[in-house]
């Protein structure tokens, strides 16, 4: 038997899989890593931590599945975005890495805007806003407070990218995790040396961009040793987390869209007509697929918020499958109550760190009950936010595909067919970003023709949820309330930062 390995460089752990050539997965395992939050807003995480969790689970994972090393064919790699990995000239980390959930860099952000000649025209050179969690505030962020390392600077990294470089001692990165940089043009598929004049950075600090499906390196000698792999086998480029969890839901070609509710909610949409949207409200990144892209939408507290009531407000006394149970006995609409999810500010499509979450209609009969249900409505509502925005980018939608933990609640399945007003496709693989970075492996060595010859024979339709007329049409009326309510509170949302935090 022939196998696929795909790894994914997450921000909680690695995770290893090791699947057939017809998607059977054979091995799995996930090794942990720490996270540093030396300061409030700062996220870090040691490059080294993920390479050693990296050795470790692959060698458990060749260890336990008693197979043949010769026969994996590919290796490839998925992992998390915009996260920076600074090395010397020695090859060395030089600093811990900042991650894409890192908020420090608000000034730099500006800095860019105010350097690039405003949205319009960064959107024009990167086809993306400005955000804190991007590369490019990173690396300003480090000319600016840590120049001293910053001198140290040979190359900068993304974090599948550094450890593909532990794996084959070659030095590449690849157009969709490139995307992510805020130094790429999207569009045009290099590096954006106008934009990289502008802010100062040298373009010989960043990598050679690659194809997903491009061979990156192999294995080389001393490392096979040491994991356990053969010596020589192929390392292909893989792709940024979110565009292998695409793959890996057959998310591979135009009107396909696919909706993950995991700790944040993300909405992607395949598209071969790449369109930025010039208020920068939704995203525009390169596809791991051959001349693809996928405009994304991210609400930023979506299974965060169900996580928050069951730990805040119910104490963790009942469980996910309980609290289902609630949200159940209630109708659509929740008798009035309705959830701004935004706990930690909002991405798409405001934008806006001063966000918070609000509950908006509470009267005396509501109980836990029509707590519970809210809060799956509005994160839902959010998630509409995003899907409209591709819509009205001119995408046609054919189908929906449902990921991610939220993704199993049945109560939750059927709001979201019914808010949405859509079918909604479930999958019989659940396995993220690492099973689609195994099927990148596939394609780039050859064992598949192409994305649409494996998605189409691995991954099926197992369920179609449909919506109720009837709770479209009421949901359509709380949607239109739901969005106005952000807008009547945003100024209200900078007042209330500043009684938390005087200047």
């Amino acid at each position: 038997m022939e196998y696929l390995l795909g790894l994914d460089i997450g921000t909680s752990g690695v995770k290893t899989l090791l699947i057939s050539l017809e998607g059977k997965i054979i091995s799995n395992k996930t090794t942990s890593y720490p996270l540093a939050t030396l300061h409030p807003g700062w996220a870090e995480q040691s490059p080294y931590d993920w390479w050693e969790a990296t050795v470790n689970a692959i060698k458990e994972i060749v260890s336990n599945a008693y197979i043949d090393t010769n026969q994996i064919k590919g290796i490839s790699l998925s992992g998390q975005m915009h996260s920076s990995v600074f090395l010397n000239e020695k090859m060395e980390v030089i600093r811990p890495a900042i991650l894409w959930s890192d908020t420090r860099t608000s000034d730099q952000c500006t800095e860019i805007y105010a350097k690039a000649g405003g949205l319009d025209q960064l959107i024009h050179y990167v086809s993306n806003p400005a955000l804190e969690g991007f590369t490019a505030p990173k690396i300003l962020w480090l000319k600016e407070k840590e120049p001293e390392n910053y001198q140290k600077v040979k190359y900068i990294l993304l974090p599948k990218d550094y450890i593909r470089y532990r794996l084959t001692n070659e030095l590449f990165t690849e157009v969709s995790d490139a995307a992510g940089t805020l130094l790429f043009d999207v569009i045009k598929k290099r590096w954006s040396t106008s934009l990289l004049e502008k802010l100062e950075i040298d373009k010989n600090l960043l990598p050679p961009v690659l194809n997903s499906f491009d061979l990156a390196g192999r294995i080389t000698k001393n490392i096979a040793d040491q994991i356990g792999l053969k010596f020589g086998t192929p390392v292909v480029a893989g792709g940024a987390d979110n565009a292998c969890g695409a793959v890996g839901s057959g998310i591979t070609e135009g009107g396909r869209v696919m909706v993950s509710i995991g700790s944040s909610g993300v909405v992607l949409a395949q598209t071969n007509n790449p369109q930025a949207d010039q208020e920068g409200r939704i995203h525009l990144f390169n596809h791991s697929c051959p001349d693809s892209w996928y405009m994304m939408g991210v609400s930023l507290s979506a299974g965060i918020s169900y996580e928050w009531l069951k730990k805040k407000l119910f104490n963790n006394i009942l469980d996910y499958i309980k609290l289902d149970q609630l949200a159940e006995e209630i109708e659509p609409g929740s008798e009035g109550l309705i959830f701004l999810p935004y706990l930690y500010g909002e991405r798409t499509p405001h934008t806006d760190a001063n966000a918070r979450g609000v509950y908006f209609g509470i009267s005396g009969k509501h109980d836990q009950r029509h707590f519970t249900r809210s809060i799956l409505e509005g994160v839902t509502f959010a998630l509409k936010d995003s899907l409209e925005l591709i819509k009205n980018k001119g995408v046609k939608i054919k189908e929906i595909r449902a990921i991610g933990g939220g993704a199993k609640s049945r109560v939750w399945q059927q709001i979201l067919a019914d808010v949405l007003g859509e079918e909604i496709n479930l999958l019989n693989v659940e396995e993220g970003p690492a099973f689609g970075a195994a099927l990148i492996a596939g394609v780039g060595v050859g064992v598949y023709d192409s994305f649409t010859e494996v998605v189409n024979r691995i991954i099926k339709v197992k369920k179609t949820i449909v919506p109720g007329i009837q709770n479209t049409e009421k949901y359509n009326q709380y949607y239109q309330l739901y969005k106005k309510l952000y807008y009547s509170l945003k100024e209200d949302f900078k007042e209330l930062k500043k009684l938390i935090s005087p200047i």
